[in-house]
């Protein structure tokens, strides 16, 4: 169980190393007023432990699911700290954890999907951050097309630039450990 305590942590590790006030242009060439790279937060030891306990709660409080996973490169951190996490709790020991690739290996097994996913699996798709929940979305697609069911969506921070509203608008809800707010507040 986190403690907000442990969420403080966080965001003060999140503030500290993977945010910065400055202007960059987004993936969607959309501009924001801060940079965020969370892989330097979910490459550090106190980091995976942190966001693995905090993302697990969110996913023991909603639907029993089979696996967590997402779209390479972002959310595999996130995915492993998650299970992480998931090690250390008896009613979690049996979570899976998968990823989506950007399109399908040109060889081997030619799979998009890696990891323990198999069709028929309730997952939830996580990432370490929202923007525009386009990412989000294609591994959505790419589970469902697959087999998967998603019951909801979960990630770090959302940016609030939209992405929570088109992952919504499509069908699936999404919960978030932090948003921009809590960022630019702190």
């Amino acid at each position: 169980m986190t403690t907000a305590d442990d969420r403080q942590k966080l965001l003060d590790l999140i503030l500290d190393v993977s945010f910065e006030r400055r202007e960059v242009t987004l993936a969607s060439g959309k501009k924001s007023n801060f940079y965020l790279d969370l892989r330097q937060t979910l490459m550090r030891p106190l980091g995976v432990e942190l966001a693995g306990k905090l993302v697990l709660e969110k996913l023991q409080s909603g639907t029993p699911v089979d696996a967590v996973g997402g779209m390479a490169v972002g959310a595999v951190p996130l995915v492993s700290a998650v299970l992480g996490a998931a090690a250390r709790s008896p009613e979690s020991q049996g979570l899976l954890g998968f990823f989506v690739r950007k399109e399908a290996k040109g060889h081997g097994q030619t799979k998009r999907i890696e990891g323990n996913f198999k069709g028929g699996d309730t997952v939830v798709v996580i990432d370490d951050v929202i923007t525009t929940g386009g990412s989000t979305l294609k591994a959505i697609e790419a589970v469902e097309n697959e087999g998967g069911k998603v019951a909801f969506v979960a990630v770090l921070v959302d940016r609030q630039e939209g992405g929570r509203e088109n992952i919504e608008n499509a069908g699936y809800p999404v919960v978030s450990a932090f948003t921009k707010a809590d960022l630019l507040d702190a």
